[in-house]
């Protein structure tokens, strides 16, 4: 039967219940809740107001408040549900009782979902300005802490290769240079200068703000220890002949070690260094093994350590001890050496490691870089065939004298670095050797040149292999001015 029939009779057997029926067999009243009482149609025109009747949804709102329901969205959920018609009439609508109940239009309207949904965007509204306000808080107030002004006391702080700007904030930190490593970090954003920090040691000061120890620490003269030790240097001062000096190892040593720490020099004297040459034992200061014993039986003391400083840039601490500079710069360079090539494994041919170690310092002495190969090449065919080296720079090493010209009576004074007079090697190395001179040292050149001389302005040398052209070389060299 169609469902909107309503004034048809019910089917039989459908018997629509009324309550003047009075209750089933089997249906038992409650005596727990009382009956709500129907509801009455209407009130009459005129009639004065009266207590909401029972089982309205006033009544209900009255005794549990129209808000209840205000955050149930069960029913939310079928809001579009559309009803549908069914056309089975065993599933048909029983007739409504008319007048039962008053006459509604359609559910009342809902408000709750825009209500909630208004809801939603003020809560995620919040929670971004929350949390964007907790961020720029937390950083900028509660991030971290800084201290103010330009700082106490000094302090000496240590950069390692390879630091990031947070890992020096963190260096400073534990120094006690920044009240936090955040504060220098924060301090540096803008200064690119902070970026190229270099490894090394920085005289700073205790109780620093950021900015001021940012300010610090980019300052070149807050760098201290630091030394670069130059291929054809050697340990003793060498005396221009226009007077100037150049310093040698132990000179620039001695200015590295120098430091003003809270009004204080740490300045290590020439002399301390050079007498801790002479006695302290040099495998104990990190010579190699393979030089311990020909360095330690050279005739002079001051000179063992000759050869044995590697070039490159060296980072002493201001405030170590004579051995302990020495012995970081000696084991530092044993390992440039090594990485150059020279080792017991690996040396010149017929020649041990210290003897292919002092013909990579007479190379450097002797020649510009182009000409290492074949220099390298005149001094192994000069030994092998037992003939004097006869280097002017062996005998201006023990009169500190750079490679020039030397007279005889200035050859008399060389003794044992008198290659004029003595066979073979010199008792030690003569000058800190570079990687290209180990490495000439290590394959010479292929060529059969007994002689060398300089021939061009720029160093550049000519070669020969008998006298006679060799004397050609030079009288040509002395016409153009360049010998």
């Amino acid at each position: 039967m169609p469902a909107h029939a309503q004034d048809e009779a019910p089917r039989p057997g459908r018997r629509r219940r009324r309550e003047d029926d009075g209750p089933l067999p089997d249906e038992r009243p409650t005596d727990i809740l009382p009956a709500i009482r129907e509801a009455p149609m209407a009130r009459r025109p005129g009639a004065a107001p009266s207590s909401p009747p029972q089982g309205s949804e006033e009544e209900y709102d009255e005794i549990f408040g129209d808000d209840s329901y205000d955050d149930y969205d069960e029913y939310d959920d079928y809001e579009d549900y559309e009803e549908q018609d069914y056309d089975d009439e065993d599933r048909a609508e029983p007739e409504r009782i008319e007048d039962e109940r008053p006459e509604r239009q359609g559910p009342p309207p809902k408000k709750r979902r825009k209500k909630r949904a208004l809801g939603w965007i003020a809560a995620l509204t919040v929670l971004v300005l929350l949390a964007g306000g907790a961020y720029y808080g937390f950083t900028e107030i509660f991030g971290y802490d800084d201290y103010e002004g330009t700082g106490e006391s000094d302090v000496l702080v240590q950069v390692e290769k390879g630091d990031s700007t947070s890992a020096i904030g963190n260096r400073l930190q534990a120094a006690g240079v920044v009240a936090s490593g955040k504060a220098f970090v924060k301090a540096g954003e803008d200064n690119t200068a902070v970026s190229r920090l270099q490894q090394g040691y920085y005289v700073m000061k205790t109780k620093m703000s950021g900015a001021s120890a940012v300010e610090k620490m980019t300052a070149p003269a807050s760098k201290v220890g630091q030394v670069e030790i130059r291929p054809y240097t050697q340990f003793h001062d060498i005396t221009q002949p226009d007077g100037k000096v150049t310093p040698g190892v132990f000179t620039l040593l001695s200015k590295a070690s120098c430091a003003d720490l809270n009004g204080k020099s740490t300045c290590i004297p020439v002399e301390e260094l050079r007498k801790t040459v002479e006695t302290a034992d040099l495998a104990k200061l990190g010579v190699p093994s393979w030089a311990v014993e020909p360095a330690t039986n050279a005739e002079h003391k001051d000179r063992r350590l000759e050869g044995l400083i590697a070039p490159g840039i060296f980072n002493v601490k201001p405030g170590w001890t004579a051995e302990e500079l020495l012995t970081d710069v000696v084991k530092t360079s044993a390992e440039r050496i090594l990485n150059a090539g020279l080792s017991d494994q690996n040396k010149g041919a017929g020649k041990s490691t210290y003897e292919t170690l002092i013909i990579a310092s007479i190379i450097e002495r002797e020649a510009v870089k182009a000409d290492f190969g074949k220099i390298s090449r005149v001094i192994y065919n000069r030994l092998d065939e037992k003939m004097r080296l006869e280097m002017d720079s062996t005998v201006n090493y023990v009169l500190d004298r750079p490679t020039l010209l030397t007279k005889p009576e200035e050859r008399d004074k060389a003794g044992a670095y008198n290659t004029y007079k003595s066979f073979g090697l010199t008792p030690t190395p003569i000058a800190v050797p570079s990687a290209e001179a180990i490495q000439a040292a290590l394959k010479p050149t292929a060529g059969e040149w007994i002689f060398f001389v300089k021939c061009e302005k720029n160093g550049l040398s000519c070669f020969a292999v008998t006298n006679d052209e060799h004397n050609k070389n030079k009288l040509d060299a002395q016409r153009r001015g360049v010998y």
